[in-house]
């Protein structure tokens, strides 16, 4: 029994894995795109310069919300704030008594 979680569990991770290692992958394509799509704006001349420019800006607004779905997919189970995290911040507040002030950025 214990063989199979534990099987299960790898598994699950290794998918993981997986999908953040296409995302980082995406990503960089991404970044690669995106630097020479903002090139090709500047140096666009020439009677199609404004097709051309709608195209390279269509692509990046389009290609921006993937890149944003497939990050929100991947990162969805993490939290900034996590759970240990709030713990520590109530037990630091009850420690100091709650008459203190509270400091921006604390």
């Amino acid at each position: 029994m214990m063989k199979i979680k534990n099987k299960e569990g790898l598994l699950k991770a290794q998918k993981h894995v997986r999908r953040l290692k296409l995302f980082y992958i995406h990503f960089a394509g991404y970044l690669v795109v995106v630097a020479l799509l903002l090139y090709n704006l500047y140096i666009v001349e020439g009677e199609y310069k404004n097709n051309i420019i709608s195209l390279n800006l269509s692509i990046l607004v389009l290609w921006t919300v993937v890149i944003m779905i497939h990050a929100f997919i991947i990162y969805k189970e993490r939290k900034v704030f996590k759970k240990s995290w709030e713990d520590k911040k109530i037990a630091s507040y009850l420690e100091n008594g709650s008459t203190e002030e509270t400091k921006m950025w604390e």
